[in-house]
C-alpha cells in the first residue's frame, strides 16, 4: 500500500519489504511511474511525500518492480486529474509496459487475475484467463536475491523448433487447465524448455523443491518469474482458511514439505502462503473525495472513497 501527499519536497519514506534496500530518491520506480504519469497529462510532477509499506519481497521473480511501476503510474493520474481510455487502447498498460518494456506483471497488477499480454503491432492488448475458485499459492522465498540481468544472461538467444512446440503445447494446456477448473492438468501446462532447464544451475534449489512440492500434492510447482522464488499452486480452500478443517486443505504441507526440501539444499529462505485477487491496483481513499456525497457514495475495503 503507498499514501502519496503534496510536500514542500521529495520525501520517500519505506517500510516492510526492501526497507533499507530500496532507493529513496527519484530513481525509486514508485516515483518514476508517478512522473510518467504527470508527464502524460503534460505536467511537472510537484513535491510529493511518498509512504510505501511494501508488501512484496524485491528481486525475487515476485513482480515487485511492476507492482511499484503500476502504483506509481495510478497516484499520478489521480493527483493529476488525468482520466485515461481503456478500452480500445489501454493507456494505462501502454505507460506501465513503455517503462517495464512487457505486460507479464503490469497487466495482472492493473487488473487483477491472471492476465495474458501480447503485442498486436500497434499497441500493447490483455485479456483475463478465469481463475479457479479457492486456488492458493505457496512461495519459496530465497533469502538471496536474483537480479533479473543476470538471469537472462543464462538464456539462449535462438530456439529450436523441437523447443518452440514443447511450450506452445504446454500454455495451451495451461490457459484450458484454468478456464475449465481442469487443475489436475496443471502438472504438464507448467513444465517448460525455455528457461527452467537453462536456469536450474544458478538456482541449485529449484528441483529439489520443485519436487517436493509435487509429492506433497501441489497442482504445480514452478520458477516465479526470473526466480529465484518457488511458486506452488494448491486448491479446496473454501470461505475462510480458518474455518475449514486442515484435512480438507494441503496448503501447510505443500509448504512445510518446501521448506524441508530448501533446508536440506542448504539454501534459507521463508514461505507465503497467499491466493490469487481479482482486483489489480486501486485507490482505497481519496481527499477530497471521489463520492458526492449527497447522492453517491463510493466504497473500497477501507472505507468511502
Amino acid at each position: 500500500t503507498m499514501t502519496v501527499e503534496r510536500s514542500d519536497k521529495l520525501e520517500i519514506h519505506v517500510k516492510g519489504e526492501g526497507h533499507g534496500k530500496v532507493p529513496v530518491d527519484d530513481s525509486n520506480l514508485v516515483v518514476f511511474g508517478v512522473k510518467t504519469a504527470f508527464k502524460h497529462a503534460g505536467e511537472e510532477m510537484p513535491p510529493l511525500r511518498f509512504k510505501c509499506h511494501n508488501r512484496i519481497p524485491f528481486a525475487r521473480g515476485l513482480g515487485s518492480s511492476s507492482a511499484g511501476i503500476v502504483a506509481g503510474l495510478l497516484a499520478g493520474l489521480v493527483l493529476s486529474g488525468k482520466e485515461v481510455p481503456v478500452w480500445g487502447s489501454e493507456t494505462f498498460l501502454q505507460m506501465a509496459c513503455e517503462i517495464e518494456g512487457h505486460p507479464d506483471n503490469v497487466a495482472p497488477a492493473i487488473y487483477g487475475g491472471i492476465q495474458l499480454g501480447m503485442n498486436n503491432g500497434e499497441r500493447w492488448i490483455s485479456s483475463r484467463v478465469q481463475t479457479p475458485h479457492g486456488l492458493q499459492a505457496i512461495i519459496f522465498i530465497p533469502e538471496s536475491i536474483g537480479e533479473t540481468k543476470v538471469a537472462r544472461a543464462v538464456l539462449p538467444e535462438t530456439l529450436t523448433y523441437k523447443e518452440a512446440v514443447y511450450n506452445i503445447s504446454r500454455i495451451s494446456f495451461l490457459v484450458n487447465a484454468l478456464n475449465t477448473n481442469n487443475l489436475y492438468d496443471l502438472q504438464w501446462a507448467t513444465q517448460d524448455a525455455l528457461h527452467q532447464p537453462q536456469r536450474s544451475a544458478q538456482f541449485s534449489h529449484m528441483k529439489p523443491v520443485i519436487e517436493a512440492a509435487m509429492e506433497a500434492g501441489a497442482h504445480c510447482a514452478y520458477l516465479s518469474g526470473a526466480g529465484p522464488s518457488i511458486l506452488a499452486l494448491t486448491s479446496s480452500a473454501a470461505g475462510d482458511v480458518f474455518t475449514q478443517r486442515q484435512e480438507e486443505r494441503n496448503e501447510q504441507a505443500v509448504a512445510d514439505a518446501m521448506a524441508k526440501a530448501a533446508e536440506a539444499n542448504g539454501t534459507p529462505g521463508r514461505i507465503f502462503i497467499t491466493e490469487p485477487t481479482q482486483r489489480g491496483a486501486h485507490v482505497l481513499q481519496a481527499t477530497p473525495s471521489f463520492s458526492d456525497r449527497g447522492r453517491i457514495h463510493l466504497f473500497r475495503e477501507a472505507g468511502e472513497v
